[in-house]
């Protein structure tokens, strides 16, 4: 069987699921709590980092999200294809990604996900509010981009949906869930994101939950 090794609010776990799910690839999730560093997961990937895609042979791929993409888009190419077609349009999938798994997590995502639930799950002590107030006031850079984007595109890369929305759409759901995204100054990305907020592959994401951190009201709502 297929494994994907997660964790429900990492968005590169997310963002892997969501090419999953767009392929129609029947995988297995398997919880990881990558602060308790079992030995058993170290052996699939020492950097003890997930996501982690373990194959029907027991091939481990890992390093980064990107990586498990692109194994999937070589090993499944009649499933779909979300890289994108021509080197030009493929190097503007990855400049896209590279964005949203570098400058977006590190500006935003760690700032705000990795203080407010991270933190918690790893008893690193209280919340930085400093931290905190960067990813609130960089995040809105980083929507309008998405929404100047749109202005040109039908999907962030181009007229196909690709990769990078994915990877865009996994880091602003798991910002979603802490009701930490302010869409209302921001309609170009809420439209953005409100497409493909109503894909079937979203589905199952917008289904998780963490226990004794409800998502935010409209979380799961097509209409918010």
């Amino acid at each position: 069987m297929r494994i994907l090794h997660h964790f429900p609010l990492d968005p590169g776990c997310r963002f892997v699921r969501l090419l999953l799910q767009e392929k129609g690839i029947d995988f297995e999730l398997s919880l990881e709590k990558v602060w308790e560093s079992r030995p058993e997961f170290l052996t699939l990937n020492p950097s003890g980092d997930v996501p982690v895609w373990v194959d029907e042979e027991g091939a481990v791929i890992c390093g980064s999200p990107l990586v498990i993409a692109e194994y999937l888009e070589e090993t499944f190419p009649t499933l779909g294809d979300f890289l994108g077609k021509g080197a030009q349009v493929r190097a503007e999938v990855r400049r896209l990604v590279a964005w949203f798994e570098g400058k977006f997590r590190r500006e935003v995502t760690s700032h705000l996900v990795d203080e407010k639930l991270m933190k918690r799950f790893q008893r690193l002590g209280e919340p930085n509010s400093e931290a905190i107030r960067t990813g609130y006031a960089k995040i809105h850079e980083h929507l309008d981009y998405i929404g100047e984007l749109c202005d040109r595109r039908t999907w962030l890369a181009g007229d196909d949906l690709s990769l990078a929305d994915m990877s865009a759409a996994a880091h602003l759901s798991c910002l979603d869930y802490l009701g930490d995204v302010p869409w209302a100054g921001h309609p170009g990305a809420k439209d953005w994101y409100a497409r493909f907020k109503s894909r079937p592959s979203m589905r199952t994401v917008l289904a998780d939950a963490i226990p004794g951190l409800p998502p935010s009201q409209d979380y799961s709502n097509l209409d918010f």
